[in-house]
């Protein structure tokens, strides 16, 4: 069930068409971090009942970060050919710092500690910036091969780096996590996480759990050389169940049927059996097998159909313009449907799926420290176009809530902003209307440079403007357009 979840997460973040969003969409909103941001208490009740029931399944099955580490663990044993694991003390002042940071930084908004930090985003991160170029790598060379055989299967799409500093950050993310996998399985899970060390909380009072039975326990150490999270002390029968993550390996291994998933017995008959002095029930009864648990845990699922096709990009009847730069806006532009910057710096936590999904070409993650690898837009490759609401259909946690087309039209998310200097018309001394001709609301009109010039100039009415970016994408101004968008802190309907 866990590489289920995470082959299909994993497609969220590569898949360029809409297809797997409008399936598996869902898979993203259910993950605990997003949920509370977007305020979703029937999804945190469901994963809160699920903990208190069957402990950590949301680490092993749910949670895309903690199935990528089961990954590399699962390939660090078949390489090392041994049993790597064995019971190590639990690191409690070290989790409940990092989760007190975390939620210090929730509180006061210090994105970037949030982001860094909140596990689904951070494999989002890997996801989108290292898996998703490989996967659209993988297509162009399919699409080659099809077109010298006449075929269409497949089409090529743009590969380009959208942040160097992301990029850079979800490498050492996926180092950092990746060694501590491969040296020790779940301990960047138990050890830095905030959701594992909150759901371990929860764990430790649910209701079914592995639990040993000391009278058919003989010590031989196979439960505690295959625990991945490290939290088993066979010589005292006893579990660490904050950090038990459910996977079941230790049952799977035991040969003396020792190791049972049921409801915990009270801790002082345990250790009345644990010295002989008490008789021990029969544990295997109310126990649930692994194949039944994982069956109960895969009824968590329920299904949300998205749509999604990629609309075709066209360039508005000019030539596609390179090498353009980005201007230096006083206020990010945030897609629409965020409700402006505020609230997209408050609720989003940059997992990059929005980035990934983005058709157009013009979501980014930020540079600036205040919004740290939040998504803000820029058009020198694209421009937002009026019957895309892709972005709004993806979010999982609230930053970008979903809108219709015909909602988007009538939102405005920022104000086109000319710039005389730049403009060719007053450079070379050329006609052009570029902007006035894209603009799909109407807001650019031209008028003439002075009375009885024949040259004409645009100037934009900022109530009709949208801030959709056309302008600024079509403007064959360099390197720096002369038309360009500055985002508002709050958007508005016009």
């Amino acid at each position: 069930m866990g590489a289920l979840f995470f082959t299909l997460i994993t497609l969220l973040f590569l898949d360029f068409t809409g297809a797997a969003h409008a399936w598996f969409g869902w898979m993203a909103k259910v993950q605990l971090v997003p949920a509370i941001l977007a305020g979703s208490f029937v999804i945190i009740a469901v994963l809160a009942l699920l903990t208190l029931v069957f402990g950590r399944v949301y680490c092993s099955v749910i949670c895309p970060l903690g199935v990528c580490q089961d990954v590399v663990s699962w390939t660090a044993g078949r390489v090392q050919k041994k049993r790597r694991f064995s019971f190590s003390p639990a690191l409690t002042w070290l989790r409940w710092g990092f989760f007190s940071l975390f939620v210090v930084a929730l509180l006061v908004h210090v994105e970037a500690v949030k982001s860094l930090l909140e596990p689904y985003s951070a494999y989002g991160r890997i996801a989108s910036n290292i898996f998703a170029p490989i996967y659209r790598l993988g297509n162009n060379g399919l699409a080659f091969l099809a077109e010298r055989a006449d075929g269409y299967a497949f089409y090529p799409v743009t590969v380009w780096v959208k942040s160097g500093v992301t990029l850079a950050i979800a490498l050492l993310t996926l180092l950092v996590v990746g060694f501590l996998a491969w040296r020790g399985g779940r301990t960047y899970c138990n050890t830095v996480c905030p959701v594992g060390t909150l759901l371990g909380f929860v764990s430790k009072y649910s209701l079914y759990k592995p639990v040993i039975d000391p009278q058919k326990c003989t010590k031989c150490s196979q439960c505690a050389r295959v625990c991945k999270a490290s939290c088993i002390d066979y010589k005292e029968y006893s579990i660490d169940h904050s950090r038990c993550v459910a996977c079941m390996n230790c049952l799977d291994k035991c040969k003396f049927d020792a190791l049972h998933y049921t409801v915990k017995r009270p801790a002082k008959v345990q250790a009345e059996a644990a010295a002989g002095g008490a008789a021990v029930s029969e544990t295997t009864e109310g126990g649930i097998s692994r194949r039944g648990f994982l069956a109960v845990a895969g009824m968590v699922a329920a299904a949300n159909t998205l749509k999604g096709q990629a609309p075709e990009i066209v360039d508005g009847g000019l030539a596609i313009i390179e090498d353009k730069k980005i201007p230096d806006r006083e206020t990010a532009v945030v897609p629409p449907g965020s409700q402006g910057s505020r609230h997209m710096k408050v609720h989003c936590t940059a997992c990059q799926l929005c980035v990934s999904a983005c058709p157009n070409d013009i979501l980014r993650p930020s540079s600036k420290l205040s919004t740290f690898m939040q998504p803000e837009m820029a058009f020198e490759k694209g421009f937002c176009r009026p019957e895309c609401t892709r972005c709004s259909e993806v979010c999982p946690n609230g930053a970008i809530r979903r809108i219709t087309p015909a909602e988007k039209s009538s939102v405005q998310i920022g104000r086109a902003v000319w710039i005389k200097e730049n403009c060719v018309v007053n450079v070379n001394g050329d006609t052009c209307t570029a902007c006035q001709r894209n603009c799909p609301t109407g807001a650019i009109a031209l008028v003439p440079r002075a009375d009885g010039d024949e040259l004409k100039i645009p100037v934009v009415d900022t109530e009709a403007c949208i801030g959709c970016g056309a302008c600024e994408y079509v403007c064959p101004a360099r390197p720096l357009s002369a038309i360009y968008v500055e985002g508002l802190t709050r958007h508005r309907t016009i």
